[in-house]
């Protein structure tokens, strides 16, 4: 019968203590996570400066949207939080298609070399982006279902591991379906 409680004891200790080395492991992998998407953004934060000088040297009447853009760009930059991340991300991205909209309107300047180029890169960056976002919320929700779950729910409160924020679009119309009409 003692033999039996020790078995028991030494089987609930070793339980617990898988439970907290894989929260520990799941926070890292999160926290790597976040890490892709902080490199990404730089990425397109730096980019950013060079595509509106080039686009303003042909649409100068502009100038609202290259203030706004600069200023959705520097409040990325300085968000603290995942939340104020996506909210400064999903303003910044807006910005970027009505530049791209009003890149339209200019043929020599779709035909610049140097904006070509930008706009190439900028697009690699995008995609690397979507990437790291999908890697990102994929860590988050093991991470949650861990944090979540009976037992580990006891072994999460008793270390202080909380769940984390997911990085979602939160604009509507990028969730929106386009509709095709033939």
């Amino acid at each position: 019968m003692t033999i039996v409680i020790v078995v028991l004891i030494i089987v609930t200790v070793g339980y617990f203590i898988f439970i907290y080395n894989k929260l520990i492991t799941l926070r890292a992998m999160v926290d790597e996570a976040w890490s892709g998407i902080d490199v990404q953004l730089k990425k397109r934060h730096d980019l950013i400066p060079n595509l509106v000088k080039t686009v303003q040297g042909y649409a100068t009447h502009e100038k609202s949207l290259f203030e706004n853009i600069t200023r959705l760009r520097n409040l990325s930059i300085e968000a603290k939080s995942v939340k104020e991340q996506e909210e400064a991300e999903v303003g910044l991205s807006g910005a970027l298609g009505r530049l791209f909209a009003v890149v339209e309107n200019y043929p020599e300047l779709k035909a610049n070399q140097n904006f070509l180029e930008l706009q190439k890169e900028l697009a690699v960056v995008e995609n690397d982006l979507q990437r790291a976002r999908r890697y990102y919320n994929g860590s988050v929700r093991n991470y949650n279902i861990l944090v979540e779950q009976f037992p580990s729910v006891l072994v999460a409160k008793a270390f202080n591991h909380t769940k984390r924020e997911f990085f979602d679009i939160k604009d509507e119309t990028e969730r929106a379906v386009p509709s095709v009409d033939f």
